[in-house]
């Protein structure tokens, strides 16, 4: 495996860059290593790549604090926040556009064109917020969603036309869908203003959609949910949200994740916490206690003078991590709990042990409001 270059040396800026440097340095690697200016460039296909991994790291300031400390191990930790993984050149091209405007029409649309990083232009992506309870989040589950979205016009199979009617090759732009102008070096392509893309025009649309060939319709689409997700995750579903309408691939759909509280459980990175009450005694004495897990129950033995605050941990009964599918593991901590009310008996029992430890405790009631007594009986 490649070892890694400088994050530093591969934007070429120097440790003490300051963000817009940095931001400045990425945009000019990226518009010269893109895919679509090199096609077939495997190389520098690798570089643009790596220019983005860069940037994603030094321009997050977290991230970047652990980097220039620890280097790239320092990305590997245990809070799952490391280097980007991107499984493929649409993640990358996502987070590009994420990172200059976001979504359809970042910087590069706007430089090189509609459709640029796809080929051809996408529909427009779509948003859903999906709540899971802790323990789903813990073992993953599969939710359906409704979601109402344009969809491809039944009537007129998405010409916009009506029925016996044909649509005419846009004047405009000649079908192309794009027009161009040039600027400076570059010949920069937008959507035809006259046609939106389609490359023709209607003259008589559609009476159910109007002529935009697509009609609302409530969809339900089943969204499965990894193990171990974690509250405010974005979930990217491809090709789940508008169609295009300039015959482009279908826009993305995003699902955003929110985990319930807990009454018990609290998740602590890939670890499940929890608090177990005991009393005097079994801190003292020492016991073994059964506790509820994620999965069902476990014992954990409680040595004889544990402290209140103290924590127990169990192997592997935590969250699944979702890069490498290991497990956390559960964190149990005792707290000591002093009772409230103690009977006659047990009050005793604490005073003897009181009295065995040479230590000062209030006096008894009773013994109390006798000497009071006597001080204004004489």
């Amino acid at each position: 495996m490649a070892k890694k270059r400088d994050y530093y040396t591969v934007l070429g800026v120097d440790r003490n860059a300051d963000q817009d440097e940095i931001k400045k340095a990425y945009r000019k690697l990226a518009m010269k290593y893109h895919p679509d200016r090199n096609p077939g460039d495997k190389a520098a296909e690798e570089k643009f790549k790596e220019a983005d991994e860069a940037y994603e790291v030094l321009h997050d300031e977290e991230k970047r604090k652990r980097y220039d400390r620890y280097g790239h191990e320092g990305l590997a930790g245990s809070d799952g926040r490391g280097a980007p993984n991107f499984t493929s050149m649409e993640d990358i091209f996502s987070q590009v556009n994420d990172m200059f405007g976001g979504g359809r029409g970042s910087i590069f649309q706007n430089i090189f064109g509609d459709g640029f990083g796809q080929g051809r232009q996408a529909g427009a992506s779509l948003k859903c917020r999906i709540d899971v309870t802790f323990e789903e989040s813990a073992s993953g589950v599969t939710k359906t969603i409704e979601l109402r979205r344009n969809e491809i016009c039944s009537s007129c199979r998405g010409s916009g036309a009506a029925a016996g009617a044909k649509p005419r090759t846009c004047a405009t732009c000649g079908g192309r869908g794009q027009v161009y102008r040039n600027e400076g070096f570059f010949s920069v392509a937008q959507t035809c203003p006259a046609c939106h893309g389609k490359g023709v025009r209607i003259e008589k649309p559609c009476s159910v959609c109007g002529g935009k060939g697509r009609e609302p319709k409530l969809v339900r689409i089943k969204v499965n949910i990894p193990a171990g997700i974690e509250d405010g995750t974005r979930l990217r579903i491809p090709d789940e949200g508008e169609p295009s309408d300039a015959d482009g691939p279908r826009g993305d759909l995003y699902c955003y994740i929110f985990v319930a509280e807990h009454d018990f459980f609290a998740r602590q990175g890939d670890d499940v916490v929890c608090q177990i009450p005991i009393t005097f005694s079994q801190a003292a004495l020492g016991t073994e206690l059964e506790v509820p897990t994620l999965k069902s129950k476990a014992r954990v033995k409680i040595p004889a003078g544990t402290q209140s605050g103290q924590v127990f941990r169990l192997r592997g009964l935590g969250f699944h991590r979702l890069r490498d599918k290991a497990e956390g593991d559960q964190i149990v901590q005792v707290r000591v709990e002093t009772p409230a009310k103690l009977n006659q008996r047990q009050e005793e029992l604490f005073r003897e042990l009181a009295a065995m430890d040479d230590t000062y405790v209030s006096p008894q009631r009773k013994g109390l409001l006798d000497r009071l007594n006597g001080l204004f009986s004489d």
